[in-house]
């Protein structure tokens, strides 16, 4: 029996099965035994899970949700810091405008009071330049006036010099333009 034993064990090993030789797990007669182990590796796995793994499991899901809970509140934190920042640097920029509308408004302010001045005294420069060569025009015209009745007479002399060939006294001449002039 020993050899048969063994012979059946070598065939079983090299992939035979003995003629009308069944696959174990489907072998009616392990029935019985194999339901046993099953429900105690079902048991003893069941055990296991409900003591060790499932507490673990469960343990980490809350922390975890405790974590997501806490980073939304963060994340809502500083959300809300960050609306306050934008909104504080919105005014902070709508107050520095209105500063740099008003600086601009004075520096204009101010250049044009300067260009004014400017305008003014230019125009009142000019306007002495205008009276000095007025002044001078009619000193200049004075000088020409006065002057008139010199070459007046000096002109007519040498006219009638030359027309009537004799010469006329300065006298005469003088006295014929200033009774001319008068009139």
């Amino acid at each position: 029996m020993a050899e048969q034993h063994i012979d059946a064990h070598t065939e079983v090993a090299g992939g035979g099965h003995e003629e009308g030789g069944n696959f174990p797990p489907f072998d009616s007669s392990t029935f019985g035994s194999q339901l046993l182990w099953l429900a105690i590796t079902f048991g003893l796995l069941y055990y296991i899970m409900s003591k060790v793994a499932l507490p673990r499991i469960a343990n980490i899901l809350e922390v975890r949700r405790d974590r997501i809970a806490s980073d939304l509140g963060e994340a809502e934190r500083l959300k809300r810091e960050t609306d306050e920042a934008i909104a504080s640097y919105e005014e902070s920029l709508a107050e520095a405008r209105l500063k740099a509308q008003g600086i601009a408004k004075t520096a204009r302010e101010e250049a044009k009071l300067h260009i004014e001045a400017e305008f003014n005294k230019v125009e009142a420069d000019v306007a002495e330049q205008i009276s000095a060569a007025n002044d001078k025009i009619m000193a200049v015209k004075e000088a020409a006036m006065s002057e008139v009745g010199a070459i007046a007479t000096e002109t007519t002399e040498a006219i009638v010099e030359r027309i009537l060939g004799s010469g006329v006294t300065e006298k005469e001449v003088a006295d014929a333009v200033s009774a001319s002039s008068a009139k």
